[in-house]
């Protein structure tokens, strides 16, 4: 990879990224996003059914589909962000970051001393970058990106402390487990104009203090508007939703000819 291909420096120079976003233990298909044009796609080790085998083999189809690689973490899971980034993450997103100690341990789990604590063994990273261990080491401090889940008003309230620390790359809203947190749990409403106020807020603070910043996006216009506020990652369009509709899609075209007994008992 030349050095302008990485993601890091996609997103420094203001380019804005949207990634795919993939919850299926299947490595074809964050490979079928990338080869349908995506620049990025996301696997969710979180909420999804990915684990880090699958992961390890998706990301080389990732970066064979000319994509970059972005994976988010379970709740806490630092030494797994480690595990990643050495398997070739270009980027980690942690969920659920509510303080600067915690934005500080996630940072450092996946920078090199002296910046951080990261243990050296990078070779499959290395490879998929096309680099030589060497050019690795010398450039993985900035060109792998560590960014904190702002998803929480507790997080809100922290916002300030968790920029500010030196090792962090950046924040990543999660808009609907934010709705939640605002709302004290009575309404989960990401797409609600004050919870877009408060993204707008936050993008905002985030570029003042020169870090990344990045968000989920449930639409189109979502994208739009997070551009708009300042964002340079957004995420759109998830995989299972993706098969969903295109089932639907399928089952309708047909409905006249073929009615389906079990299509309207589906859950969405």
């Amino acid at each position: 990879m030349t050095q302008n291909s990485f993601l890091a420096d996609k997103l420094r120079s203001g380019k804005p990224v949207v990634t795919a976003w993939s919850l299926l233990s299947v490595p074809m298909v964050p490979e079928l996003l990338a080869r349908a044009g995506y620049e990025a796609v996301t696997l969710d080790l979180q909420h999804g059914m990915i684990d880090f085998d699958t992961a390890v083999n998706t990301f080389a189809l990732i970066a064979l589909a000319g994509s970059h690689r972005i994976a988010r973490i379970p709740v806490g899971d630092n030494a797994l962000a480690g595990r990643l980034v050495d398997m070739g993450a270009e980027c980690i997103i942690a969920p659920m970051i509510n303080s600067k100690r915690e934005a500080e341990e996630f940072a450092r789990a996946i920078k090199y001393p002296p910046v951080g604590e990261r243990s050296w063994s990078p070779f499959r990273a290395a490879m998929l970058n096309g680099q030589t261990s060497d050019q690795y080491l010398k450039n993985a401090n900035s060109q792998t990106l560590s960014l904190a889940m702002i998803e929480t008003q507790e997080a809100i309230d922290a916002l300030d402390d968790i920029l500010s620390v030196s090792e962090l790359d950046g924040i990543f809203v999660g808009p609907s487990d934010l709705s939640l947190s605002l709302s004290k749990g009575s309404a989960l409403d990401p797409n609600g104009a004050g919870t877009a106020e408060v993204c707008a807020q936050i993008a905002e603070k985030a570029r003042a203090a020169g870090k990344l910043a990045g968000i989920f996006c449930l639409s189109g216009e979502k994208v739009e508007e997070a551009v708009q506020q300042g964002y340079q990652l957004m995420s759109h369009g998830i995989d299972t939703i993706f098969l969903d509709h295109a089932a639907r899609a399928a089952l309708k075209e047909v409905e006249a000819v073929a009615p389906s007994e079990t299509g309207s008992k589906a859950g969405y």
